[in-house]
């Protein structure tokens, strides 16, 4: 995709997020899966701050060539194993979803001083392949990292199933919302994370504040 089309691509999306954003509250993380430094480098240079990787190795293989004025998140699955790779690159990790994971997390934040930002993922479709906290645990796991002092958690994300309607769609993210005013009602920076680029305009309407958007960007992506 030449450099024109990735900035009518970039602008497009955010045109159509203030539509439904009136008062700016929601923020645009690109996922880049697949894509080239060079062409994440340039929406930086558009004004992207927020870059999201699905994979541990992407993150290594492109961590020196990224301009690091833009936040980098790891938004994939992350298996305990590789936490010692992305600990001391990545700024946030949206798929929190075991206490193991997040001890891990805090014993390698904890000797270098860092505190990990985190987003607790929730199941909301139930789905048996996903990682994520079924939404009725959800609480009582948010209440046990309070044990891990290098770990924040600031919000939650969700991925829901693919479907076929709006309708379909608002019924994960609605569920999720419940859980996150529940948990968050009197944090006003905290984070609802919903929407990739087929749903995330209805996840805005539910009540996301940031929305990963990739393949409405990029177009479909090229797998490695």
């Amino acid at each position: 995709m030449t450099k024109e089309q990735l900035k009518t691509n970039y602008e497009s999306t955010l045109a159509k997020i203030r539509e439904l954003d009136k008062d700016g509250r929601v923020r645009l993380l690109i996922a880049t899966k697949t894509q080239s430094a060079e062409d994440i480098n340039y929406l930086i240079s558009l004004g992207a701050d927020i870059i999201g990787e699905n994979r541990v190795n992407e993150v290594r293989e492109k961590y020196d060539s990224l301009d690091k004025s833009a936040s980098l998140h790891l938004i994939g699955t992350l298996q305990k194993n590789k936490v010692k790779y992305i600990y001391d690159k990545v700024d946030m990790i949206h798929s929190l979803d075991s206490l193991s994971l997040a001890e891990e997390i805090n014993r390698r934040c904890a000797p270098i001083g860092k505190v990990m930002d985190v987003l607790i993922e929730v199941n909301s479709g139930r789905e048996a392949a996903k990682g994520g906290i079924l939404p009725e645990d959800v609480e009582e796991f948010y209440a046990s990292l309070s044990a891990y002092p290098s770990i924040r958690v600031r919000g939650l994300m969700t991925m829901a199933p693919r479907c076929e309607t709006k309708a379909e769609y608002m019924k994960y993210f609605s569920l999720t919302k419940e859980i996150f005013d529940k948990l968050f009602k009197n944090e006003d920076d905290a984070i609802l994370s919903m929407g990739m680029s087929e749903s995330y305009l209805y996840a805005i309407e539910a009540g996301a504040n940031l929305v990963r958007v990739g393949s409405a960007i990029f177009g479909e992506r090229k797998y490695l």
